[in-house]
């Protein structure tokens, strides 16, 4: 069986911490280039695409300043979930492939699995789910799911 689990919906969601580094990234970095986080499409993955253009006006690799952030901040923003993380086991117990998907930037993602206990049980982390997989999109859906 393959699962694919929202990770902002089921796990943790990242979106307060995203929003926290930028607004941290736009104090930090603005007497370099100027970044207003109310302009940037909440679709993370194409506001990654503007981010990148940002950074080449001299601020350089905004992924490790994100990933830096979230190691030192996700203790605020993310909690470890014992049902979820429960679920999860009993779907590694069973055999199951675990996909996560989100539209977080994959160093934003991979610290957040860390923080909620998730990292060694998730197989593949995507932005979309394949088409052969359960899609899990809420706590609910994850616990209820037969295996």
């Amino acid at each position: 069986m393959n699962v694919a689990i929202d990770l902002d919906g089921v796990l943790g969601d990242t979106r307060p911490l995203w929003n926290a580094w930028l607004e941290d990234a736009a104090r930090r970095f603005h007497s370099i280039a100027e970044l207003d986080p109310r302009a940037l499409p909440a679709d993370r993955v194409a506001a990654a695409r503007e981010l990148d253009r940002w950074a080449e006006r001299g601020i350089g690799d905004w992924r490790a300043s994100l990933a830096r952030f979230a190691e030192d901040h996700a203790p605020v923003y993310l909690r470890p979930k014992a049902r979820v993380n429960a679920a999860l086991r009993r779907l590694e117990a069973a055999g199951a492939r675990i996909a996560v998907f989100t539209d977080a930037p994959e160093e934003l993602a991979r610290v957040a699995l860390s923080h909620l206990g998730a990292a060694r049980r998730v197989q593949a982390l995507t932005e979309h789910p394949d088409d052969d997989a359960v899609v899990i999109d809420n706590p609910d859906q994850l616990a209820r799911l037969e295996i």
